[in-house]
C-alpha cells in the first residue's frame, strides 16, 4: 500500500509543471560567479548568516537532547534548497551537518563546488547537485532531518507545489526553515526601490513584488500541508552598517520555522490523503512560540 502511495506521488510530481521559474534562472545566471564576493551583489546574504545560522542552530539544539560539543549539528541531514553558491551550506557544514545543496542553475553549483574544495572537511560534508526540488523527490522520500529555503520562496513558480515537495523529502517531525520577504508597501519601497534602484545592494530586477509572500499566507500553506508553524520572527537589514537584526515587525523580511507532523499522525497513506483534504489552517497560526 505504501509503495502504491509513493508511486502515485512520483507520478504526481513527474507530470506536474516545475516550480522553477526560467525568468528567475536567467537573472541569477548573470551573477553566478559573484557569490563569494562579500562586498558585491550578495553582501546582504553574507551578513544574513550572522543571524540565520544561529537561528537554525539554536532552534535545532533546543529540540534535541544530545549534541556534540564543537560540532553541534553532527549527524543532522540538511537539504539546502536553492543553495546558490553555498553561502548557507558551508556554515551549516562547519557545524557538523551533512549538507546536500541543490540549485537548478549549473553555474551556481559549479561556483559552490569550487569554493567548498578549498576546505577538505567541507568537501566531505557537503554535496551539491544541479537539480530542482521536485526532481529529487523520487529518490529522497523522507530523507532529510532539516530543510532550509533561505531567500528562495519569493522566486519559485508554484509555491504550494514547493511546500508539498518539502514535506515529501522531509522526515516526520523534521524542521523546515524559511526566510523571505513580506508583501507590503514597505517591502516594495525598501526591498525593491531602495535596495535595487537607490543604493544598489541587490542587482536590479532581482525581485518582483508580486511574488513576495505574506507570512499569513505562508503559514496557511504550511499548516494545510501537514506542517506546524512554531516561530515567525521579523528581520531587518541596515544598509549603512551592512548588518541584520531580529525585530518584532515582519513587515519587510521574516524567518519562519515549521515542523512536519509526526509519523503517528500519518498511520496510512489513505489517512494521509483524507487528512490533507480535510485539514484546516491552525487556529493558532500567526503566533510566535
Amino acid at each position: 500500500q505504501l509503495s502504491l502511495f509513493r508511486l502515485t506521488m512520483k507520478r504526481l510530481f513527474s507530470t506536474s509543471h516545475s516550480s522553477v521559474d526560467s525568468k528567475e534562472m536567467k537573472k541569477f545566471q548573470l551573477v553566478a560567479h559573484k557569490w563569494w564576493d562579500e562586498e558585491g551583489e550578495y553582501s546582504a546574504l553574507h551578513s544574513m548568516n550572522d543571524i540565520r545560522v544561529p537561528f537554525i542552530r539554536d532552534t535545532l539544539l533546543n529540540m534535541s537532547s544530545n549534541y556534540h560539543l564543537g560540532s553541534p549539528l553532527s549527524g543532522v541531514k540538511v537539504l539546502d534548497v536553492g543553495c546558490g553558491g553555498g553561502l548557507l551550506s558551508e556554515p551549516l557544514g562547519r557545524l557538523g551537518a551533512s549538507v546536500t545543496g541543490i540549485d537548478p542553475l549549473e553555474d551556481n553549483i559549479r561556483t559552490a563546488d569550487q569554493h567548498k574544495s578549498f576546505d577538505p572537511v567541507l568537501a566531505k560534508r557537503i554535496q551539491y547537485k544541479s537539480s530542482s526540488l521536485e526532481e529529487i523527490v523520487e529518490e529522497c522520500m523522507e530523507t532529510f532531518d532539516v530543510i532550509v529555503a533561505s531567500e528562495v520562496v519569493e522566486h519559485v513558480a508554484d509555491l504550494e507545489m514547493f511546500i508539498k515537495c518539502c514535506s515529501q523529502v522531509l522526515k516526520p517531525e523534521g524542521s523546515l526553515f524559511i526566510t523571505t520577504i513580506n508583501k507590503t508597501q514597505l517591502s516594495y519601497v525598501l526591498g525593491i526601490v531602495v535596495a535595487e534602484k537607490v543604493i544598489g545592494i541587490v542587482p536590479e530586477g532581482t525581485h518582483e513584488w508580486e511574488k513576495f509572500v505574506p507570512p499569513e499566507e505562508l503559514e496557511q500553506l504550511l499548516e494545510s500541508n501537514g506542517f506546524s508553524v512554531k516561530t515567525v520572527n521579523g528581520m531587518l537589514y541596515n544598509p549603512f552598517s551592512g548588518s541584520w537584526s531580529w525585530v518584532e515587525s515582519t513587515s519587510i523580511n521574516y524567518a519562519m520555522h515549521a515542523v512536519k507532523s509526526g509519523a503517528r499522525e500519518h498511520s496510512s497513506p489513505t489517512d494521509t490523503l483524507s487528512e490533507v483534504e480535510s485539514e484546516q489552517p491552525s487556529a493558532t497560526a500567526g503566533t510566535t512560540v
